[in-house]
């Protein structure tokens, strides 16, 4: 211990000996430290950490696996409200939401649980508090919910199962954000009066700050209530008690002993016996080949203690690249300052040599040399945690998804500091090792002279010279990626949407929330379309079940009346309901046909408009008018197309425009519901906003606006994650750009140095300045071409994992190669040609009088 102690202290002495070497260096590593752990930590709050509940290991979450073929045939008969995906490895579609019998047979059958609970996510809430009111997220919940979890409220009491009764008082408990939010963390909210959705709850609870439930998104849902009191909330539109209808997910907590191999066996036949009923029978069903038994529906039980991983499962990806950049900058770092110990190693030749000669051993010097790399790294670490609290912040704030994740649990935790702690060790001793044992190959008799020089000179300018090789070809990496990801960005940012984005203002209501349908719904939207165009500044008014470009749509199947229909194999199309001066006030020409019309109402013969992609996938451009759609089993449900409307993004910028069906919104008053309004103003749609709600208030005070943005804001936000790589991957590619720069010229400045005497002599014998500035040059250059054929050979074999992110380029684009490869040449011929002026300036009669 006393020994180490000498070496903390000595390296110590000698960082502050050489400031400005340990100053770049100490800043190289904390940029790479900082960068590795706000990826960490992001990693580790979407994929790695979980549930912040009573052992959490035992949790058991329940998925279900089906066949394509299947579930093809099964579409009709299935009304499926969850998330679900095709597994790529095992082609079987992964659905999470169970009917709410098949939960009831669980929980009656089974026997390898102590806890069983189901939930499920209410789309919006319109909470009234005091008069108040404004749109919340809520979730219903079985009676075991939280006791199956282990969390306990922090106020009050949870829902148990005495409230998950159709008798029983309606309760709410609402999240430790939402309480801060609206009640100003005061303890008088338990037992006060909350109306959702004009139903009165009384709140009863508040659940702990660090609790944000098991959906896997970071946010807890600001309001959860019982199972049975979902009725009060969704009105006629409720799931409960609904047959065929899938929307509960569900969790359990094993009995000591118990397996998810055992709780799988135990619930698969149930599973099985409640799915078939919505299948054909393997003897009925019509198809040649009989479907595999492997494609038929069955239980997958998985851990739970992350809770859904619906979510974190396609932010993989994502998380995994940014990984592998902050990786790339670490090693860059590690290989800079390696470089530069190096170079002070070079210095430091004499003492080291001294310390030989007086009887230190070589591991000894190792052992000291490696303390004071540790050193330096530690002290890069401790700099780097700064970077990573604000870089961990500004992901979570630009969102690496696309959406805002500010409440996920990602702080410096115990975690954190420990992979911190350990990656600035492991760093240390990875830049150390290479100079500490350059170091010591020392030949005493020429270090101790004054004017002698170590035999251990050609193989330390060979590692550094192999280490400037090896940061230019992580540099060509890091570029390239920026630049494929900054032509990504500009090519979507310059792609035509089909429709004006300016002075366009979005919002949302949902008057369902309120008690609206049917006919009273369709009267409330008039006055409010009515009351917004009286506004001074606004223009025109239109609004359609989604926004444009916000990634959400909806998908309808048809048949084309007078063609055979296929019920294995229905056309598709998305479907977007609007209103009449829609393609008017988007400004989406109409190409053949009429638009439509305010005179289409509910009563009038059903009308569409298709879109040219429509007309392209389904009549091969013959023309679509008077052609007649049907959307359901009977004749009052078809539709004649009487307009073709030129193609238009829907759900992104990114994807190709989908066949579309554009239909009146007064004709589908049973689907009718939640709405966007596009508010096309004078001038800047923000300065409308405050008129637009007064205006809205006034037609209801009850009706809230959420999702107020402009339409260019949400073309913007939809390129959020696009946006983030170009300028994470910018800003590390420009930093390696100046490591390498810094390493490349760090080496020549050396080598000029070592080289003093052969250069005066050079020129003493009659070598003109562009001879000297030539050799300098070439020798930095040869290099720098070494590195950049290095780079590019690595970024042609592995650019191709990025394909799928790009959009209008080539990862093997030639033009991005060719300009990131001019790019570092420059770079590095600036970094050459100042060591090499000052190789020319070399007084010969200096240099030849020291030897």
């Amino acid at each position: 211990m006393t020994t180490l102690w000498q070496d903390l202290r000595y390296g110590a002495r000698m960082l502050l000996k050489h400031k400005g070497v340990t100053a770049i260096a100490i800043l190289s590593l904390a940029l790479g430290i900082g960068a590795n752990t706000a990826i960490f930590s992001l990693v580790d709050a979407v994929l790695l950490k979980s549930l912040p509940v009573k052992e959490p290991e035992q949790l058991a979450q329940f998925k279900w696996l089906v066949g394509r073929s299947v579930r093809n045939l099964s579409a009709g008969n299935l009304n499926y409200n969850g998330s679900s995906r095709w597994d790529d490895a095992t082609k079987l579609q992964i659905g999470t939401s169970f009917q709410q019998q098949t939960f009831e047979q669980f929980r009656a059958e089974q026997r390898t649980l102590t806890d069983l609970f189901a939930f499920a996510e209410l789309e919006q809430v319109n909470a009234n508090v005091d008069g108040h009111a404004e749109v919340a997220s809520g979730m219903v919940v079985s009676g075991g919910y939280f006791s199956g979890l282990g969390v306990q409220p922090v106020l009050g009491r949870a829902i148990t199962a005495d409230d998950d009764r159709s008798n029983a008082p309606a309760v709410a408990v609402i999240s430790f954000r939402f309480w801060e939010r609206r009640f100003s963390a005061s303890p008088a909210v338990i037992g006060k009066q909350i109306n959702l959705n004009n139903a009165a709850f009384t709140i009863i609870g508040v659940t702990p700050r660090e609790f944000a439930g098991v959906m896997g998104y970071g946010d807890a849902p600001d309001l959860t209530i019982p199972l049975m009191m979902e009725p009060l909330i969704r009105g006629n539109e409720t799931s409960l008690n609904q047959q065929g209808r899938w929307w509960l997910l569900m969790m359990g907590r094993l009995k000591p002993g118990a397996t998810l191999e055992q709780a799988r066996a135990e619930l698969d036949p149930i599973f099985q016996r409640a799915a078939l009923e919505y299948l054909p029978s393997p003897a009925t069903q019509s198809q040649a080949e009989p479907i595999a038994p492997q494609d038929y529906p069955r239980v997958a039980v998985e851990t739970g203690r992350r809770g859904d991983t619906h979510w974190s499962w396609y932010q993989r990806q994502s998380l995994y690249l940014l990984t592998i950049v902050v990786g790339l900058v670490l090693s860059i770092a590690c290989v800079n300052v390696a470089n530069l110990l190096l170079a002070r190693a070079a210095e430091r030749q004499k003492e080291i040599a001294v310390r030989l000669a007086l009887g230190a051993g070589r591991f000894r010097l190792v052992r000291q040399l490696l303390t004071e790399s540790v050193f330096l790294a530690l002290a890069g670490g401790a700099l780097g945690l700064l970077f990573a609290l604000w870089g961990r912040d500004l992901l979570l704030n630009l969102g690496f998804s696309g959406q805002e994740m500010s409440s996920l649990r990602t702080g410096l935790d115990a975690r954190s500091l420990a992979f911190t702690f350990a990656v600035s060790v492991l760093t240390g001793l990875l830049f150390g090792l290479i100079p500490a044992w350059r170091a010591t190959r020392v030949d005493l008799a020429p270090a101790l002279k004054d004017t002698g020089r170590s035999s251990s000179g050609h193989s330390r300018s060979l590692a550094g010279k192999s280490l400037v090789v090896a940061q230019v070809a992580l540099s060509v990496l890091l570029l390239i990626g920026a630049g494929l990801f900054l032509r990504t960005l500009r090519n979507l940012q310059h792609v035509a949407p089909g429709f004006n984005t300016q002075n366009l203002l979005l919002f949302r209501v949902d008057p369902r929330l309120s008690g609206y349908e049917g006919q009273r719904l369709a009267q409330l939207y008039q006055r409010m379309f009515d009351r917004i165009e009286a506004v001074p500044s606004v223009r025109s008014v239109t609004f359609s079940r989604h926004p444009l470009l916000s990634g959400s749509s909806q998908w309808r199947g048809f048949d084309v009346v007078g063609r055979p229909a296929d019920p294995n194999n229905q056309p598709r199309s998305l479907i977007h309901i609007v209103r009449a001066n829609f393609f008017e006030m988007m400004e989406i020409p109409i190409q053949l046909g009429r638009s439509l019309r305010p005179q289409d109402e509910a009563q009038a013969p059903r009308v569409t408009v298709v879109n040219q992609a429509f007309a392209r996938r389904f009549f091969h451009n013959e023309n679509p008018i008077g052609k007649r759609l049907r959307f359901g089993p009977d004749q009052s449900s078809e539709a004649e197309i009487v307009g073709l409307a030129q193609d238009a993004k829907y759900t992104s910028l990114r994807d190709e425009i989908p066949p579309t069906v554009y239909v009146l919104w007064l004709q589908e008053l049973p689907q009718l519901g939640q709405m966007n309004f596009e508010v096309r103003a004078a001038g800047d749609p923000a300065n409308s906003i405050a008129a637009i709600r007064q205006a809205v208030r006034e037609v209801d005070g009850n009706l809230p606006l959420f999702d107020v943005k402009t339409q260019v804001e949400q073309a913007s936000q939809s390129l959020a994650q696009e946006r983030l790589f170009a300028a994470l991957l910018s800003f590390f590619g420009a930093l390696a750009l100046s490591l390498a720069a810094l390493g490349l010229y760090g080496v020549l400045a050396h080598s000029v140095t070592q080289r003093t005497k052969e250069i005066g002599l050079r020129i003493a014998l009659g070598a003109e300045t562009r001879h000297v500035l030539r050799l300098v040059i070439w020798q930095g250059m040869l290099l720098v071409c070494f590195g950049i054929a290095l780079g590019l050979t690595a970024a042609y074999w592995l650019t191709k994992w990025l394909s799928s992110w790009m959009y209008g380029v080539d990862v093997k684009d030639p033009l991005t190669f060719g300009a990131i490869a001019l790019l570092l040449a420059c770079v590095a011929l600036l970094a050459c040609w100042i060591p090499a002026r000052r190789a020319a300036k070399v007084d010969p009669m200096v240099a030849l009088r020291c030897e």
